[in-house]
């Protein structure tokens, strides 16, 4: 991530990758993990990932913004830059209890920088549904956030395969495209894009009347 002032707003072009899979990315690298204490003292530190972005959006259909697992100053960059954000829960039971922290995250982003924000889903990642363990995560977050908050109907599978597609340094369509990760990140996309193309319509119904 660039830090931006009010005096300097580096060119995020200069940092754009394009991929021979047809899309392109801004990798990171080991300094992000030192950023936080960068932003501590930046103006509008909330902002400076969305003002950057701002070049960019323009020029795709979706921008998606990779977090870490944690609740810091970057996430409130990401959450504040986002028109909308899936949670990606694991099939484990400290991640689920993680969940009640992070909708109060996004609360405080939509109370103080990002009013627009939206939740678009709920994703469970590393599923096993061998084990008992998984089912009842599932459940879990199904009764807790079912009647609020939309669950998507494909699940992520724990599978060797994306492990080794990472170490190998390719993505999982890469790797093996038939493997069960990569069909269900394949299923996952197309409910994301049928769900967004399902509001568009809805705004321009609304707008129409």
């Amino acid at each position: 991530m660039y830090l931006a002032t009010r005096e300097y707003k580096p060119n995020v072009w200069e940092a754009v990758l394009h991929h021979e899979e047809g899309m392109d990315l801004i990798p990171s690298n080991l300094d992000l993990s030192s950023m936080e204490s960068h932003l501590v003292n930046a103006m509008s530190r909330e902002k400076i990932l969305d003002n950057i972005l701002k070049d960019v959006k323009p020029n795709y259909d979706y921008v998606l913004i990779d977090c870490m697992p944690s609740l810091g100053m970057l996430t409130v960059n990401a959450l504040t830059a986002a028109d909308e954000v899936i949670i990606p829960v694991q099939a484990q039971y400290l991640p689920a209890k993680g969940m009640t922290q992070l909708m109060k995250s996004i609360d405080m982003v939509r109370t103080h920088t990002n009013e627009e924000l939206k939740i678009g889903g709920i994703l469970m990642t590393l599923v096993d549904s061998r084990t008992n363990l998984a089912r009842d995560v599932i459940h879990a977050i199904r009764v807790n956030y079912g009647s609020r908050i939309r669950i998507f109907d494909t699940d992520i599978p724990v599978a060797v395969k994306a492990a080794e597609a990472s170490k190998a340094g390719k993505s999982i369509f890469a790797y093996d495209g038939n493997s069960k990760p990569a069909l269900a990140y394949e299923a996952l996309t197309k409910e994301v894009i049928r769900d967004a193309e399902r509001e568009r319509r809805r705004d321009k119904a609304s707008l129409s009347r």
